[in-house]
Order: C-alpha cells, then sequence, then structure tokens
C-alpha cells in the first residue's frame, strides 16, 4: 500500500470516528463537560489513538469538543451568555441564507416543507421534534450556494444543540403552538414567492426563541445530564 492510499485510510477513519462522536453528542449520549478518555474510545472502537486523536481535531474545529494541553478531551459547554450570543448570530445569518436559498425552492420543495410540518404537530416527542426541525428548517436552506455561510450556521445549530434539547423538554408542550404558527407562517412565505416576509419571519422565530431562553437559566443545568 502506497503512503497515499495509508493517509487517505488514515483520514477515512478519523472522520468515521469524528461522525461517530458527533452523533453522540447531538443525540444527548455524551453531555456537556463530558470526558473524552481517548484510550477508553480507542479501545471501544479497536483502533489506534492516532485517528481518535484527529477526530477529536475535526471536532474541535466544529465546536462540539474542547481540547486541553496535556489535559485531555470535553464536550464542549456552554453559558447563558454564549449561547445568547449564538442565537443572535442566527438571528442575522440564517435569513440570509435563507435568502440565498428561497428563490429557487420549487413547488415540491415547498409541497415537502407542510409535510415536515405536518409531522411536527402531530408528535409530542422532543428528540422526534429536534429531528423535525432540524429538517424543516434545513430543507428552506436546500437550494443556497453560499457554503461558508452555510458551515458557520450549521456549527451554530450543533454547539448549541443540547441547550434546545433542554429547552425544548420544559416547553414544548405549552409552546408548540407558537412554534407551529411561526413554521406555517414561514412556509407560507415562502409559497407566496415572498422571501423577505420569510426572513422576517425566520429571524423573529429565532430571537423569540433565544428572549424565552433566557428566562430558564435552568436550562445549563439541566442540559448537562446524559438523555
Amino acid at each position: 500500500m502506497s503512503e497515499g492510499n495509508g493517509t487517505l485510510r488514515a483520514g477515512v477513519a478519523s472522520q468515521r470516528i469524528a461522525d461517530q462522536l458527533r452523533e453522540r453528542i447531538l443525540s444527548g449520549r455524551l453531555a456537556p463537560g463530558t470526558r473524552i478518555i481517548q484510550d477508553e474510545l480507542a479501545d471501544e472502537l479497536n483502533t489506534s489513538r492516532l485517528p481518535v486523536r484527529e477526530a477529536l481535531r475535526i471536532l474541535q474545529s466544529k465546536g462540539l469538543v474542547t481540547l486541553r494541553a496535556n489535559q485531555g478531551a470535553w464536550v464542549t459547554r456552554m453559558d447563558m451568555r454564549e449561547c445568547e450570543l449564538s442565537y443572535k448570530m442566527r438571528e442575522r445569518l440564517e435569513p440570509l441564507l435563507l435568502a440565498e436559498s428561497a428563490a429557487r425552492l420549487t413547488d415540491a420543495d415547498i409541497a415537502a416543507l407542510a409535510e415536515v410540518q405536518d409531522r411536527i404537530e402531530r408528535t409530542g416527542d422532543v428528540e422526534e421534534f429536534l429531528v423535525l426541525d432540524r429538517e424543516l428548517h434545513w430543507a428552506t436552506y436546500r437550494h443556497h450556494r453560499a457554503d461558508e455561510l452555510a458551515g458557520v450556521v450549521a456549527r451554530l445549530w450543533d454547539t448549541t444543540q443540547h441547550y434546545r434539547r433542554a429547552f425544548t423538554r420544559l416547553t414544548l408542550d405549552q409552546g408548540a403552538w407558537i412554534i407551529n404558527a411561526e413554521h406555517r407562517l414561514l412556509i407560507e412565505a415562502l409559497r407566496d414567492r415572498d422571501p423577505r416576509s420569510a426572513e422576517r419571519v425566520l429571524e423573529l422565530h429565532i430571537r423569540r426563541t433565544r428572549v424565552e431562553l433566557a428566562q430558564h437559566p435552568e436550562v445549563f443545568r439541566t442540559a448537562t445530564d446524559p438523555a
């Protein structure tokens, strides 16, 4: 095997491990502040420490893992101020990402959004809601041609996932109606080919969540509990 092939295989292994860890983090199986011990992970995955170390670096670049020199790796933890700042960034960036996509959404795309929203309205399960909510929003961005912008937005979604889960556990029963109403307004504006109204609805949707999240400081304690 050539050196180039060996490097390629190592890179593939590292990415595979990073993808597995990302799924564990976003699903809540690895809570904020959890220490990731490289040797234990390498043993579990039947691999060497090298691809594990590189996988952790990949996740560090995405904000999901914090590496400390000579100390190890931890699932990144946020405080309220950091989470609020992430939501403020989303308020400004996601309408821009939506604008990059909206004009290219087809009638079939918009019909699919309505179907996802129907499924959201039928569920009371937090984990299913989180999956469907992400599916709905990212489907509105599907035709963007702004990879760098989308990468920043994806990072903001991922790094706030734990706190969104904890917040949803607290508020979904009482707050589902307003989420559904905002989603329906967003879909209606896209169907009407009114991207400016869609951008405004999205901005207000994210802002409302940010404001309500700040009223629940307990989220930043319960988010550290494994799902």
